[in-house]
């Protein structure tokens, strides 16, 4: 008589079999992500998140930004050459960052000294392998890639970071790098509503992105000066701020405050 096996379904929730094979330990990831913001007021989370981005992904550093008509507008960076990484790109107009924003999908540069990189963004991955940084990945909050916010929803910004040496980011890596976008976009879009005590998703996101205010500021006063349109004009403030080797923020400083001005040369 044939002896009859009996085959019990594998436990996906703890990884076990019948063998004795015992619970499969959870990934910590999410647990470490959900310590880091745990009680954190909305202004603190993303330099929260830029944190723990670098703690758990293998890269040098990273950078949360809005975006609004083509222009990032940063709310946190790691450190300091994080920072001027985004601002290189704000003031050129074109980078990784500008690309995930505009197409709503996730942009790996994996190597901004390849040919491929050069042809993309030339002058950005110029300025970035200058600066020693050969990888660039763009993460966006929110749109067809940002892995948290209901479908069609459009993309508020990217979460982008930088690494010193050339190559994909590993599974685990990637992974990571979506769950801090999608706890990032959580956090930009479910805020208390303000008669709870915080002001509303738009209000704060404008008074975090202040800046982004100025630029827009300086624009108009760029287009009456010279009677062009929106586009020309911030092409022409990009422009400026590129050959004075300054960001395009300090550049709509002068602008607004009428230190500087526009003529036809």
């Amino acid at each position: 008589m044939e002896e009859m096996v009996i085959v019990r379904p594998r436990d996906e929730r703890h990884g076990g079999s019948a063998g004795g094979e015992g619970p499969r330990q959870r990934d910590p990831t999410a647990r470490v992500i959900g310590e880091e913001v745990r009680g954190t007021r909305p202004a603190e989370v993303p330099g929260r998140l830029c944190a723990v981005a670098v703690r758990l992904v293998d890269v040098t550093g990273a950078t949360v930004s809005l975006h609004g008509g083509g222009m990032p507008v940063q709310l946190c960076a790691s450190d300091e050459l994080a920072e001027r990484l985004t601002e290189i790109q704000a003031t050129l107009g074109e980078g990784p960052c500008l690309s995930a924003a505009q197409d709503g999908a996730a942009v790996f540069a994996e190597d901004l000294a390849s040919e491929e990189g050069a042809r993309r963004w030339p002058v950005f991955a110029m300025e970035a392998t200058a600066v020693g940084i050969r990888a660039a990945y763009a993460v966006p909050l929110g749109g067809e890639d940002g892995g948290a916010g209901p479908e069609g929803q459009e993309c508020l910004g990217t979460l982008d970071l930088y690494r010193r040496e050339p190559g994909p980011l590993g599974a685990r890596d990637l992974r990571t790098a979506r769950l801090v976008a999608g706890v990032m976009t959580v956090a930009l879009m479910a805020l208390p509503r303000e008669e709870e005590g915080v002001l509303d998703p738009e209000r704060w996101l404008s008074g975090l992105a202040t800046e982004h205010d100025e630029i827009y500021q300086a624009t108009g006063m760029i287009m009456a000066q010279l009677g062009v349109g929106a586009d020309e004009a911030m092409a022409r403030l990009r422009g400026r701020a590129f050959a004075e080797e300054r960001t395009a923020v300090d550049v709509a400083r002068d602008v607004v405050a009428q230190r500087a001005r526009f003529d036809w040369d």
